[in-house]
């Protein structure tokens, strides 16, 4: 009889369902390719199908005014976590990139810079990447 073998994952709000592409100003060295996000050189950003993210973050509400804006946020954030990004250069470009595409959807430019301090503040831990820690693989009969 064969093991069932999983990991936790923390829990995720939305799922995209179709790509996403958005010029970007954050150009790393060379192209990222992950399987949910891809970055060239030239920093076209492609989200891909099925990519999970969690919406706004902390206090922040989800409106459609922060929607994509939090997903390509996500997604830079997730880049920075698994080191193709580096989360001490790139970080603030990709929190202003959060602020410019809320703007850009019609948020307040109160609540974007709310959004944006916020980010500003407490985001470092979401954007550092992990030390070299296995996940634990918990396997059942």
């Amino acid at each position: 009889m064969s093991k069932a073998c999983y990991r936790k994952l923390k829990n995720y709000k939305y799922q995209l369902m179709k790509d996403y592409v958005v010029s970007i100003p954050i150009k790393p060295a060379g192209v990222v390719n992950t399987k949910f996000i891809k970055l060239t050189m030239a920093g076209k950003l492609t989200v891909k199908d099925r990519y999970s993210w969690d919406g706004a973050s902390g206090p922040a509400i989800d409106t459609k005014s922060i929607m994509r804006g939090s997903l390509v946020h996500d997604a830079l954030y997730q880049l920075m976590r698994e080191r193709f990004l580096d989360y001490k250069k790139d970080r603030k470009a990709a929190d202003k990139v959060l602020r410019d595409i809320c703007r850009q959807d019609g948020m307040s430019k109160l609540r974007a810079r709310y959004i944006y301090d916020g980010v500003r503040l407490g985001g470092r831990k979401s954007a550092k990447p992990p030390k070299k820690v296995k996940d634990k693989i918990i396997c059942v009969p």
